[in-house]
């Protein structure tokens, strides 16, 4: 059966992304049925077949889409340099973390499809530990972090508390990106002590 052409089938794939993206973030992978995912899209069951070959196939394509877009949020989050001077490793790592938490709010369902739902979940993390291990390592040559520090552990230690803190902080809307990334930074670089580094 040929797929639909232009805008309509365009604007009715979208619909199912959307539809399918809810119903997997609220009832999980096995439990939710192609006829759930068409009902909410307000689309026929063969309409979701013009697209989509199974349940399976949509699903990859939502993590996909939630992988690809989180690599390209960390790419994107590279401060751009100032004449006088540039910007604090403080300041870079914090637009950072604010810049993905700024999409896991927007993006709440492919957050929780991609970040907790998906069998490549661990992959995913993985990635991210080693694109801020990758950005910590160039301010450690650079002379800017502690040389006896493993990076590779902070990085682990910051996705750990990234994944926790969206899912119990973050999507809830209890606080707000900004403030959640300011938080986390100050923690990791001053610690509980009563002196704080301005970030």
């Amino acid at each position: 059966m040929a797929r639909e052409k232009g805008a309509k089938g365009k604007e009715s794939r979208l619909r199912l992304l959307h539809a399918a993206a809810r119903q997997f973030a609220v009832h999980g992978f096995h439990t939710t049925k192609v006829s759930s995912i068409v009902s909410e899209a307000k689309l026929s069951q063969p309409a979701f077949y013009l697209y989509f070959e199974s349940k399976e196939a949509v699903f990859e394509e939502l993590v996909d889409m939630f992988r690809t877009s989180l690599q390209a949020v960390i790419n994107d989050s590279q401060l751009p340099q100032q004449e006088s001077g540039g910007h604090s490793v403080l300041d870079q790592l914090c637009h950072t973390i604010q810049s993905m938490f700024e999409y896991f709010y927007s993006h709440p369902d492919l957050t929780r499809i991609g970040f907790y739902q998906s069998p490549d979940a661990d992959d995913i993390k993985m990635e991210l530990v080693q694109g801020i291990e990758k950005m910590l390592r160039m301010e450690q040559r650079n002379g800017n972090l502690s040389t006896d520090m493993p990076m590779e552990l902070v990085a682990e230690c910051l996705v750990g508390t990234i994944e926790r803190i969206v899912f119990t902080q973050l999507l809830p809307g209890t606080v707000s990106a900004e403030q959640l990334a300011i938080h986390i930074v100050r923690l990791y670089v001053s610690g509980l002590t009563r002196k704080q580094s301005k970030v």
